[in-house]
């Protein structure tokens, strides 16, 4: 699993998503703050500028409930 941090929140993408080209695909597609991005050979990155502007929408673990998690770096 690699983990990608900012400064609210941590994105955790299990390796094994990259097996998968159009779910890969639709991530990036979908984030409505470009969270994702495909880098070297196709593989799920995320961008990590655009990490805080996360608006928690949940597109992302609902397409990859299993491989996708944002876990929030601070208190409720």
């Amino acid at each position: 699993m690699s983990e990608n941090n900012g400064m609210f929140i941590r994105v955790d993408i299990e390796k094994s998503i990259n097996q998968d080209s159009e779910l890969c695909k639709l991530l990036v597609e979908s984030c409505p703050v470009d969270i994702f991005a495909l880098g070297e050979d196709d593989q799920l990155t995320t961008v990590a500028e655009n990490l805080d502007e996360c608006t928690l929408c949940d597109i992302c673990t609902d397409a990859a409930p299993d491989q996708v998690r944002i876990v929030k770096l601070y208190r409720e």
